[in-house]
């Protein structure tokens, strides 16, 4: 418990640092009443409970013991996407002045619940569909990201689990320049041409395995490099829980997975040189 207070405190330290570096309101309404929970205390209690992936919120709210009920300390939670948001907004911005020439971009699924309670799910029924992976089927979303080859992430965004892979790498990747690794799913001459900019980046994409393709040995090496962006997948969801069906709200589940991310994005920035947590002073 006392080891669980003490990451609270350092990590409402690291995001102190970052809210006071981009000038965000700690309180939404800094001459009215002080808020049980303040922004930055809202959103250090939204990563600390993926950073140790902390099962429940009861159980967070058991540990952190803050000076509110459970419901207002949910609510308050909840209400931290657009905080996070910022947040994975500046990392990403500090990942991309480093980034590596090669880079790899990658999707997965997100289901939002078991696919036999998917006709009965309410919550994201708005955004979640029905889709199928090499696993079979699932109901949920789906999360694309883009990283480098030293392991910075560069661009994230959520669709629909039917989404149109493509399009999203396109829209993720508009201002970004190198070569971009991709999988089979990506294939597609009209796709490759469109992205192809002169001197300042391409694709290269696996084949499938009905396709009569020839790699050059160093385009193989490419493609085996590919699992670098599964880490990023790997860690989300083993490490930081990021797959859940609890959130009873839109706002809880994307609270949920941007909390993920930062806890995340936090641990990469502190661990890939030359970026550091120094530079958000």
């Amino acid at each position: 418990m006392n080891e669980s207070i003490t990451t609270y405190q350092n990590l409402k330290a690291i995001i102190a640092d970052i809210f006071s570096s981009l000038k965000l309101k700690n309180r939404e309404h800094p001459k009215g009443r002080k808020p049980a929970l303040t922004n930055i205390e809202a959103v250090t209690c939204a990563v600390l409970k993926q950073q140790q992936n902390i099962e429940t919120k009861q159980s967070l709210y058991n540990i952190v013991e803050p000076p509110c009920s459970y419901n207002t300390f949910v609510v308050s939670i909840n209400r931290t996407q657009g905080y996070l948001a910022i947040v994975i907004a500046l990392i990403i911005s500090i990942f991309r002045r480093h980034a590596h020439f090669l880079k790899f971009t990658d999707a997965t699924e997100t289901p939002v619940c078991l696919l036999k309670n998917s006709k009965h799910h309410k919550t994201m029924a708005d955004f979640a569909t029905k889709s199928k992976t090499g696993k079979g089927y699932y109901f949920g979303l789906k999360t694309h990201l883009s990283a480098d080859l030293e392991g910075r992430i560069l661009a994230l965004k959520f669709t629909s689990a039917n989404g149109d892979d493509r399009a999203v790498f396109k829209q993720m990747n508009a201002k970004l320049r190198g070569l971009f690794v991709a999988d089979a799913g990506y294939v597609g001459e009209e796709f490759t041409k469109d992205f192809y900019i002169e001197n300042e980046r391409m694709v290269l994409t696996a084949t499938r395995c009905n396709m009569r393709k020839i790699a050059t040995p160093d385009q193989i090496e490419l493609l085996n490099l590919r699992m670098k962006v599964e880490t990023h997948f790997r860690m989300l969801k083993v490490v930081y829980g990021f797959i859940t069906s609890m959130p009873r709200s839109v706002g809880g589940y994307l609270a949920h997975y941007l909390s993920a991310i930062v806890a995340h994005l936090l641990q990469l920035l502190a661990t890939i040189p030359p970026v550091t947590p120094k530079v958000l002073a």
